[in-house]
């Protein structure tokens, strides 16, 4: 049984600590500066909302449930990286829709739609899904993450770069596309 005192919860208390202090940080950062009442802020809010609005419209209904699927793996994908790069200190979003969840407006929404709208239209029109994917990655790693910078609403830190961004993307369409496929095959391997 690990004693309190062990030298290793004694340092993990110390980080719990450190990490409290740093969310509280962030909170106080955001009530201080009424960043809900920015106009960056309400960007955010449409960055969130549109996307979502313009999706019920245009989802394939009769792919709803795959097209989802890719989409929510593309969503989790991106939140995983998204919080260790904002816990390392890679980059973070000066203008968060919530305190707690500051990338909320780019993993939940323009992110996984845009990729969801072009696995659609992939599928739909036998087009080459990896070379429409590896566009769409380098959209946003190239240009809309740049307008970002631009508006002050999205941050670089360390060595962080475009470059390193873009293949961030295809790594993470790649591997949303394998478990997406890895799916379709146990289905079909399991309902003859």
């Amino acid at each position: 049984m690990i004693k309190l005192s062990d030298p290793r919860i004694v340092q993990f208390d110390k980080a719990v600590k450190l990490r409290k202090e740093s969310t509280d940080a962030f909170l106080d950062y955001w009530r201080d500066h009424a960043l809900y009442a920015s106009l960056e802020y309400w960007i955010m809010v449409a960055i969130l909302l549109v996307p979502l609005i313009f999706l019920v419209f245009k989802i394939d209904k009769s792919k709803m449930f795959l097209i989802g699927f890719y989409g929510y793996s593309i969503h989790v994908l991106a939140a995983y990286i998204d919080l260790f790069a904002i816990n390392s200190g890679k980059w973070n979003y000066p203008f968060p829709l919530l305190p707690f969840l500051p990338s909320v407006s780019i993993d939940t929404s323009i992110v996984p739609v845009t990729f969801m709208l072009v696995y659609q239209w992939t599928l739909n029109y036998k087009k080459n899904f990896y070379v429409y994917s590896t566009i769409t990655a380098g959209f946003f790693a190239l240009i809309f993450k740049p307008v970002l910078v631009g508006l002050g609403l999205f941050r670089m830190y360390g060595h962080m770069n475009y470059f390193y961004l873009l293949i961030i993307y295809i790594l993470g369409f790649l591997t949303a596309k394998l478990i997406t496929n890895v799916f379709i095959w146990l289905q079909k391997k399991y309902t003859k």
